[in-house]
């Protein structure tokens, strides 16, 4: 197995360090490492370091930084526009979307999505996605962090304009005629990928998104839901661009 990944908010200058914190805590408390075993470090912008555990305290680890590395940004960029999704649903979505390597996240508040993010409530809720992706990414092992950018409930004209700037924009949509497994893709740039919430996109958005330069695609025969649509699309993505 390979050996865990814990982020901190900058690498190391020195050769040593001590990890403490949640990350600490997690590290020598929940995970158990020991004198001798090896983790890695990572800043969530692609700088990664390999250090070996030289002493135990309670919810610290003493390390010793053996090397040090950096993973260039993926190109194309891929930003999931994700319509919000009541229960967990949402959740199910940024975690599975981090693991398979979506490089932004935004929350949009769709005509039809049921769930509604607004004051603190929807502070609360984007904070969740964040440390959502957060934990995925630990878990993935990846070295940056995906952003959950934007408001609680990014607006469809929000939207709209983040596709006007973008290298290519698409659309999943169950009516589409064009397929994301042939459609041409940029080979720099941005690509957004727009997800709407268990009800569907309504007519009017995705006009707007079309007129925006967007391009409805579809996956298959099958509709998804909103939680297994964005990783289904970004994993032929991946495919697409060679990440995988």
């Amino acid at each position: 197995m390979s050996a865990p990944l814990f982020l901190v908010e900058s690498l190391p200058v020195a050769d040593t360090l001590t990890l403490d914190g949640p990350e600490g805590h997690h590290a020598a408390t929940v995970q158990r490492l020991r004198v001798g075993e090896e983790l890695l470090l990572a800043d969530g912008r692609g700088g990664t370091a390999v250090a070996v555990v030289t002493a135990v305290g309670r919810g610290t680890l003493d390390l010793a930084v053996t090397s040090r590395g950096y993973v260039d940004a993926s190109v194309p960029r891929i930003v999931v526009v994700q319509g919000i999704a009541k229960g967990d649903r949402g959740e199910l979505a940024v975690q599975a979307m981090t693991e398979v390597g979506v490089d932004e996240i935004v929350p949009w508040a769709a005509s039809r999505s049921v769930a509604q993010w607004r004051g603190e409530r929807g502070v609360r809720a984007r904070e969740k996605w964040a440390a959502t992706a957060r934990e995925a990414a630990k878990q993935a092992r990846r070295a940056w962090l995906p952003v959950v950018a934007g408001a609680p409930d990014e607006s469809t004209a929000t939207v709209v304009a983040r596709i006007s700037g973008a290298a290519a924009g698409f659309v999943l949509h169950e009516e589409a005629q064009e397929r994301l497994t042939t459609v041409e893709l940029p080979t720099a740039g941005e690509i957004v990928l727009v997800v709407g919430p268990e009800g569907g996109i309504a007519p009017a958005e995705v006009d707007a998104f079309r007129a925006a330069g967007a391009r409805p695609v579809r996956l298959g025969p099958a509709v998804l839901r909103t939680s297994t649509a964005g990783v289904a699309a970004l994993s032929v993505l991946a495919t697409r661009l060679a990440r995988w």
